[in-house]
């Protein structure tokens, strides 16, 4: 005699492990090409509340020198010399339209180093020159620093 046995129970509960799984890759990916979308070298700028939107600054064929705290002067995202400064920048200007060259400075850079490389892009002939900044946004509430 045969023993006929109860089906299953369907099971309702949603599997959540695939998803889960999936989520974790495009994290991972994420965290990974983040770092790489940023055009040239990490900086801690200074902040502005008065910010200008500098909107070239983030194409691939804009001119942008940064100046790190230990005073190293890249050019996109190659060190060069602060004696070569002018030289660069009047190669990577030279067949160019728009002929503005944008810095990015640290906040804790020296004020020397600043001045003689704002100089020596001013050499080469640049008469456009951006300062990036990182714009802060005032809350509501807070009263201005600035005194009239």
């Amino acid at each position: 005699m045969a023993v006929i046995g109860k089906a299953p129970s369907e099971v309702s509960d949603i599997n959540v492990t695939p998803l889960v799984d999936v989520m974790l890759v495009l994290l991972i990916i994420f965290m990974v090409i983040t770092p790489m979308l940023q055009k040239g070298v990490s900086v801690d700028m200074a902040k502005a509340l008065n910010a200008v939107d500098m909107a070239n600054a983030n194409k691939t064929n804009a001119v942008v020198i940064a100046i790190t705290r230990d005073g190293k002067i890249y050019l996109g995202s190659k060190v060069i010399n602060a004696d070569d400064v002018t030289s660069k920048v009047k190669d990577q200007i030279e067949n160019k339209l728009d002929k503005t060259v944008y810095l990015r400075c640290d906040a804790r850079a020296k004020y020397g180093d600043v001045t003689s490389v704002v100089d020596d892009i001013r050499a080469a002939g640049v008469e456009d020159l951006g300062l990036l900044t990182e714009k802060v946004e005032r809350r509501p509430g807070v009263p201005s620093t600035a005194t009239p």
